[in-house]
């Protein structure tokens, strides 16, 4: 029981279940890994290692306008590489990847000769979907999460629910047009495109601010502690969806 016990209060991610797994069944063999499996509520597929599996996404997105291909893993370490031909929205990417522990590459051109409309926008469709897919049936998920960021003088706080219901509400004042190429309309658009691909819910505010960069970085960082929160196992929930109705 002592063992179960430690596994449970370390298994939030699914290669912590996998190799809970594994390492019980060396050291007390496939009798004992049941018992854990049992005891982290894991259904017979998983057990016999069927199902668990990365939680992983790859997909390219193109159009006449962009080209995009991304690739995420929401069990990673923050390694990132990211290039969208827009550096202050590499910059807010990588803050995602970083602070929400997600293994991320983006690689997007886009017909930045108009404006990076386009590119912006296919991003974060193509960003929420890869969510999506990685999140798979979202049975075990913690599902809602909520961060509160400060960045120097400013505080963000985002609230979010991959309630299969998209909905966004981002309140936030800037002092300019642009935080260094980046129009500052457009991080409101990101937040929506990426929200209609993910299923999910979608609350930004910004409570204080002052540099317009600091209040950009504040909202992208709570984004990636909500969303690190949110993807998150529950071993309590393991096999369940979270949801009242049984479904998302």
């Amino acid at each position: 029981m002592h063992l179960e016990a430690v596994l449970l209060s370390c298994a939030n991610r699914a290669e912590t279940f996998f190799l809970s797994l594994k390492l019980c069944e060396l050291a007390a063999g496939k009798e004992a890994r049941h018992k854990v499996a049992e005891a982290l509520g894991l259904p017979d597929e998983i057990i016999d290692g069927k199902v668990l599996t990365l939680r992983e996404a790859s997909l390219s997105r193109k159009t006449k306008e962009t080209s995009i291909n991304l690739s995420l893993n929401l069990d990673g370490t923050g390694k990132h590489k990211i290039s969208t031909g827009i550096p202050f929205f590499d910059h807010m990417l990588s803050q995602i990847a970083v602070h929400g522990m997600f293994d991320l590459i983006i690689q997007a051109k886009g017909d930045l000769e108009i404006d990076p409309h386009h590119t912006i926008e296919d991003v974060g469709l193509a960003l929420g979907k890869a969510f999506d897919q990685a999140l798979g049936d979202r049975k075990g998920l913690v599902r809602m999460a909520n961060a509160c960021v400060p960045m120097d003088e400013s505080l963000a706080q985002v609230s979010l629910d991959f309630s299969g219901r998209p909905y966004t509400v981002v309140d936030a004042v800037w002092n300019d047009i642009k935080v260094g190429d980046l129009p500052v309309t457009l991080i409101t658009h990101f937040l929506e495109s990426f929200a209609v691909q993910a299923h999910c819910n979608l609350s930004v505010r910004l409570i204080t601010g002052g540099d317009d960069h600091h209040r950009a970085e504040a909202i992208f960082k709570a984004f990636a502690r909500a969303l690190d929160a949110a993807t998150q196992l529950d071993p309590r929930r393991m096999g369940a969806v979270p949801s009242s109705k049984g479904v998302l």
